[in-house]
């Protein structure tokens, strides 16, 4: 397979606070540039296909919160396991679907709070895989945006976390150390999660711009 065969399917919609368009079309560009076939959609309907989903290489999702169909689901995880790559950002793939298990455990991690508000925070490479070829060369990424706090499992690779610090009033007592980025294998495919990317200015910041761009690539097929 040439790279000007593959094939990406960006899907876009739920809540509209995300800006689901106007942040992916951020990275089509470069899917195109990188020799993607780029499939846009509005609905999960795709996902129930299973025919045309055994043909991607790379899905992007940009859904935050709604509901998936059980067949829809299916079509997804059936997907996924069998190579095609899954990445996202932020609420549109760590805040999808919170009443669908199977998503929830094929994901590693869901979104849970904002701890605080709009806030000046890091996000910190782990040092062990400061060699991973989707945070090699970044160290140390400040943003002022939201910081998600995200219930997660060991299964992950993490490769970059940031550290909720507790303020007066906060019922926890300590400092919570969260996963930002990390990817996991699920089946034959790779998945890839940046929890950055609330406001567009955050993509568009190129640490987390190129996080993402490679995330992109490292999850394909």
């Amino acid at each position: 397979m040439t790279a000007q065969d593959r094939r990406a399917l960006v899907v876009r919609g739920g809540w509209p606070g995300h800006a689901p368009e106007e942040s992916t079309e951020l990275f089509v560009p470069y899917l195109m540039d990188a020799g993607y076939d780029v499939t846009l959609e509005s609905s999960l309907e795709a996902y129930a296909d299973t025919d045309f989903m055994a043909g991607l290489d790379l899905i992007v999702q940009s859904w935050t919160m709604g509901e998936i169909l059980p067949d829809e689901m299916r079509g997804l995880r059936g997907a996924v396991a069998n190579g095609t790559g899954f990445a996202g950002w932020h609420g549109g793939i760590v805040d999808s679907f919170r009443l669908a298990t199977d998503y929830l455990q094929m994901m590693g991690g869901q979104f849970a709070a904002h701890a605080h508000d709009l806030l000046d925070h890091t996000i910190d490479i782990v040092p062990e895989h400061a060699d991973h070829p989707i945070v090699q060369g970044i160290s140390s990424i400040s943003l002022h945006s939201e910081q998600y706090w995200v219930l997660t499992d060991p299964y992950n690779e993490v490769l970059a976390t940031t550290t909720i610090v507790p303020q007066e009033g906060d019922p926890w007592h300590e400092p919570i150390v969260v996963p930002s980025v990390w990817t996991r294998r699920w089946g034959a495919g790779k998945i890839f999660v940046c929890a950055a990317g609330h406001q567009l200015a955050d993509l568009e910041k190129p640490e987390i711009r190129t996080i993402v761009e490679r995330g992109l690539l490292w999850a394909s097929r």
